[in-house]
């Protein structure tokens, strides 16, 4: 399996390095298949992969995919990513027949209900596509087409879902993630400051113009409470069946965390890791890459309570002062059947002025409350919102715009 394009001066500087056969001409081919899905592999990695290739053979199939791994893998979150272009590309006739499945339209049965989707990723079947000036072209008459009634491309990716995304489409969805904004309503604190229109006399400043009226009569000096947006703690769920969103959802957390101060991130899986001070950083790729390696336990299991029994007890009079907003992100499946979650989520709920949960599985239409963690936290929220694109964070920026009465929870669907 050999690709247009490749290199000849890398090959030809490698061939030292590889076996007989075009063996070589393959595994630069494969390195290219991971860079067009979003790795950061380059020439070094390619040449480190012929070297690696050499000195394990190809006799063991596992032997071969581990030896590419040591090479071509850096991070956690990119091993996925390379155990499915690794099967899909050196020949694994399931992962094939997936292929064409995530590239054809998806088709509806009678009933509405779509069918479960592939789970190759669509990034990796875009990757395996030649390139598009490649492809043959056909002669023929030019076909006009009217696109007045049809959407943008920025639309498009507004709706949507982030699991479904191509490479190009993450990549301009986390351009535009980087742009959004949470504006929180002001709220009164308990201090004062000077105003003419105040409802609070300010019995010093009077006094101190009276003294130097020398007698005569001087205005009252007035002062009026202060108003600040309050603090945001941000508890994401980064287990297996959070990983995508989770991976998306932290481009948005890290432009709100320098975007305004008192913002508090904690990420957790089976424990609970505070990312606050790692989010800080300018730079959105070394941001990630310190969260990276703080995290152990990344796309997990899911204890849910155990790591919110863990924040109430470590950070919550730390944080959830001052009105502060909460938002839990998580699908609330639980791999504790929800054991103390219950009363987890209670004291959360009390120790915070709002509680907004968002939850990806919102983008389905028929939701219903039947895990059990799910059924211990739903009673305890104040909204229950979707996030699953784009469209529903910027709808997750109106409902933390608009007041909202204690103890009636909103949600866009009807929960059975």
């Amino acid at each position: 399996m050999t690709g247009p394009g490749i290199d000849t001066g890398l090959l030809a500087g490698a061939q030292q390095h590889a076996p007989k056969g075009r063996l070589a001409e393959n595994v630069v081919h494969f390195v290219r298949v991971l860079r067009a899905a979003g790795l950061p592999v380059g020439p070094a990695r390619t040449l480190a992969a012929l070297e690696a290739v050499e000195t394990v053979g190809v006799r063991n199939r596992e032997d071969f995919r581990a030896a590419l791994a040591a090479v071509l893998v850096s991070r956690y979150e990119q091993l996925p990513i390379f155990e499915q272009a690794f099967d899909l590309f050196w020949r694994n006739p399931k992962l094939l027949e997936k292929l064409i499945a995530s590239l054809l339209p998806k088709a509806f049965s009678r009933s509405g209900e779509a069918p479960p989707d592939p789970e190759l990723p669509a990034r990796i079947a875009q990757a395996m596509l030649p390139p598009a000036a490649d492809l043959p072209r056909e002669d023929g008459d030019e076909i006009d087409l009217d696109a007045a009634f049809t959407m943008s491309p920025r639309e498009i990716l507004q709706h949507k879902d982030f699991e479904t995304m191509t490479t190009e489409e993450l990549a301009a969805v986390r351009g535009l993630l980087r742009n959004l904004r949470l504006p929180l309503p002001e709220l009164p604190t308990r201090r004062t400051t000077p105003s003419p229109r105040g409802h609070r006399v300010d019995l010093r400043a009077t006094l101190r113009r009276a003294t130097g009226a020398a007698g005569a009569l001087s205005p009252l000096a007035w002062r009026e409470r202060q108003r600040r947006t309050p603090p945001l703690v941000v508890l994401c769920d980064i287990s297996g069946s959070m990983d995508r969103y989770a991976r998306m959802l932290l481009h948005f957390l890290h432009a709100i965390t320098n975007d305004r101060d008192r913002v508090h991130v904690l990420l957790f899986g089976t424990r609970l890791t505070n990312i606050t001070r790692h989010l800080k950083h300018r730079d959105v790729d070394v941001a990630l890459s310190r969260v990276t390696t703080a995290v152990s336990d990344w796309a997990g299991g899911t204890r849910i309570g155990a790591c919110l029994e863990d924040f109430n007890r470590r950070w919550s009079r730390r944080l959830l002062g001052q009105n502060a907003v909460v938002l839990l992100i998580s699908d609330g499946l639980d791999a504790e059947g929800g054991a103390g979650l219950a009363a987890q989520m209670e004291r959360l709920h009390k120790s915070c002025r709002r509680l907004v949960w968002l939850n990806p599985l919102l983008r389905y239409e028929g939701f219903e409350a039947r895990p059990a963690g799910i059924k211990a936290m739903l009673p305890h929220v104040d909204d229950f919102l979707p996030v699953h694109n784009l469209e529903s964070l910027t709808q997750l920026a109106s409902a933390l715009e608009t007041p909202h009465a204690r103890g009636r929870m909103r949600s866009p669907h009807t929960i059975h």
